[in-house]
């Protein structure tokens, strides 16, 4: 097979939750249209992979969500791992503050991709740390971070502030947020931006004093 040739659908299921409805379409669809591969990416979505561009728009229609990528440019992905109510280790609800984060912050356009990961644990298992957004959950609250990157040039992000509740960590994360669409250049990610600019800046700009990385 020719790589150049195939096209892939990320057709996300959110924060990486299956359900036996969602499966049963997904084994009909790679029946019907003979899909050669399937992939799990990092970002707890299902990639569906060696179709044609014509074949994808059918997928997407067939899996009841919208085609193509976001735009504008905004939250990329949220991670989230399966928080208190189904591991033991759990001490914070991930999989529902996931929701109330993508209700809130889903459509807002911002400078580059935006990744967010939601750990209910101190083990952060979603890699809150190297996230643009991190969140994990503490016995008192969760712990937002900002600015975390991995890949080739990664990051570890800046604590802004700990044992917030729900509503605290969205009204917080939204000012990081605006910090970020009023100072970032065009496609330059959290992580970088923190780089560039002085540390001082973003905490006098967010109203908090944090806990800086470096």
């Amino acid at each position: 097979m020719n790589r150049n040739k195939t096209f892939n659908v990320l057709p996300g299921s959110k924060m990486g939750v299956l359900t036996t409805e969602y499966l049963e379409k997904v084994t009909a669809i790679a029946r019907k249209h003979d899909i050669p591969f399937f992939k799990i990416t990092s970002a707890q979505r299902l990639a569906i992979v060696g179709h044609t561009p014509e074949t994808a728009e059918q997928i997407w229609q067939e899996l009841g969500q919208k085609t193509g990528p976001r735009k504008p440019v905004g939250i990329h992905y949220i991670q989230a791992c399966p928080g208190i109510k189904w591991c033991k280790y759990g001490r914070q609800d991930s999989l529902a503050f996931g929701e109330k984060l993508e209700k809130t912050f889903g459509d807002l356009p911002l400078p580059a991709k935006t990744k967010v990961g939601i750990s209910g644990c101190p083990l952060n298992c979603c890699e809150s740390y190297v996230r643009d957004i991190g969140i994990f959950g503490k016995k008192n609250g969760w712990t937002l971070v900002f600015g975390g990157n991995g890949g080739g040039c990664p990051r570890i992000g800046d604590i802004v502030a700990e044992d917030l509740n729900d509503e605290e960590t969205l009204e917080l994360m939204g000012k990081c947020l605006d910090f970020y669409r009023r100072n970032a250049r065009k496609m330059e990610r959290t992580g970088r931006l923190m780089r560039r600019i002085k540390i001082d800046t973003f905490w006098d700009e967010i109203g908090v004093r944090g806990k800086s990385r470096y």
